[in-house]
């Protein structure tokens, strides 16, 4: 009797032990409690112009604060607010320094004044994203709105020829809706939603907008282990330009770059509790060349990206 007990209690102590290694990976923060997110990430970008090597280094960092004001079965309504935005860039010694921080001037002729404004403005607004159980964006409601009311403030940029035209493309770019969205889901997008245990994996297909570029981006998960109320997780994405992307405008340049491809690689660290990143560090490396048509004529770039980027949550 007594070998009986103490083998059902070792059966027991395996099923419990089981349990704890199930957990369900989803979107579940407190009605209006705010949770604050930053992210960094610095880039090297190498590219060859007629025989000349020219080098872009950057550095981006943003914070951004997330809370519930409404839920369904379905989704949440959450308030997002990418409260500071700061971009430092170094093109061949000359650097150039944006920040939401500054208002700026939308008028002046300083692409850095101009670029600040538009961040300004971005951080005072508020985004109402409907978000569902993986933190996947279903809509922006104020999307569309806040898009048009920014990219309506191009037609007071002075700045003209190739600089003030690339300028403007670069922020309708920057505050189009499928770029807002890729920004709340660069924070929150990366869970399965439902119960998994360590060695279950999930996909993720998404599209972006990087520089101006259309990129597809496939990503599996892997639920490595759970620990102390973490779920550690890696992550692998295939990058490549989309099917049939529409390519870039700048400057009166036309810019394809179809053979665009990468690798991203990274570790996650997510709190079971709430679903959001504790803490995430990631690689990527991306490289192809970009065919330029200008004025009839036609030159091949060949560009070389590696960046490096963390993520977590601020306590």
């Amino acid at each position: 009797m007594k070998r009986i007990l103490l083998s059902c209690f070792a059966v027991l102590s395996a099923f419990s032990i089981m349990a704890q290694n199930n957990v369900t990976l989803k979107m579940n923060l407190e009605k209006n409690k705010v949770y604050r997110l930053s992210s960094v990430s610095e880039q090297t970008i190498v590219q060859t112009v007629n025989g000349n090597q020219q080098t872009v280094e950057s550095e981006t960092r943003n914070s951004a604060t997330f809370k519930v004001v409404d839920s369904t079965p379905d989704f949440m309504v959450m308030e997002v607010r990418v409260d500071t935005m700061i971009s430092k860039t170094n093109t061949m010694g000359k650097s150039i320094l944006m920040s939401s921080v500054n208002e700026g001037n939308i008028a002046s002729a300083e692409t850095a004044d101009i670029m600040s404004c538009v961040m300004n403005r971005l951080s005072k607004n508020a985004l109402y994203a409907k978000i569902d159980s993986k933190g996947s964006v279903i809509e922006i409601l104020n999307g569309k709105m806040l898009s048009d009311m920014i990219s309506s403030d191009t037609s007071r940029i002075t700045l003209t020829g190739p600089v003030g035209s690339a300028i403007k493309t670069q922020i309708v770019n920057m505050v189009s809706y499928n770029n807002l969205k890729t920004l709340v889901e660069a924070f929150a997008g990366y869970l399965p939603g439902i119960t998994v245990a360590p060695g279950d994996k999930w996909n993720y297909t998404r599209m972006t907008n990087a520089g101006g570029m259309s990129l597809d981006i496939v990503t599996e998960y892997r639920l490595d282990a759970i620990n102390q109320g973490m779920a550690a997780i890696t992550a692998e994405s295939d990058i490549k330009a989309a099917l049939n992307a529409e390519p870039m405008m700048s400057g009166g340049a036309k810019i394809t770059y179809d053979d665009i491809k990468g690798l991203s690689k990274s570790t996650i660290l997510i709190d079971v509790n709430t679903g959001l990143v504790a803490d995430e560090k990631a690689k990527t490396h991306i490289s192809g060349t970009l065919a330029v048509s200008v004025q009839g004529m036609s030159l091949q770039i060949p560009m070389d990206i590696n960046s490096e980027a963390r993520t977590k949550t601020l306590k």
